[in-house]
């Protein structure tokens, strides 16, 4: 059960709100086997002020469109299926909603899968 949190400039119509969040739920279904109902995300829009990072780290050029993404999610993936995640991410994101793939900044949490209640206060994860 990943639990994803988008940070972007604000400004951004809510469609393309939408398509960020249907093309990482796409991304997730891919590549880390995740179901289709299960999606959690939340979305934050920051001004200028509030939205800080360096246009050029790694050799990598940014713009104002940068998203930030963060994934929380088990810690039962591969190196591969990781990379295959972040590959597929920067993929749908260029097709929908047309994000320069530059523009895309990945950040994976993993937790280990005690850590996750879906309600009730019931650990469903652990063993």
């Amino acid at each position: 059960m990943p639990f994803t949190r988008i940070a972007l400039r604000t400004g951004k119509p809510v469609e393309y709100r939408k398509a960020l969040t249907d093309s990482i739920q796409r991304a997730l279904v891919a590549t880390f086997n995740v179901p289709k109902d299960d999606i959690f995300m939340l979305i934050s829009e920051h001004d200028a002020a509030n939205f800080v990072y360096d246009n050029q780290y790694l050799n990598v050029q940014r713009t104002d469109d940068l998203v930030m993404i963060q994934l929380t999610v088990s810690n039962t993936r591969t190196l591969e299926q990781k990379k295959a995640l972040y590959q597929r991410l920067v993929d749908e994101l260029h097709e929908s909603p047309g994000l320069r793939r530059e523009d895309v900044l990945i950040s994976l949490v993993e937790v280990v899968k005690e850590n996750w209640s879906f309600g009730n206060g019931i650990a469903h994860y652990a063993l």
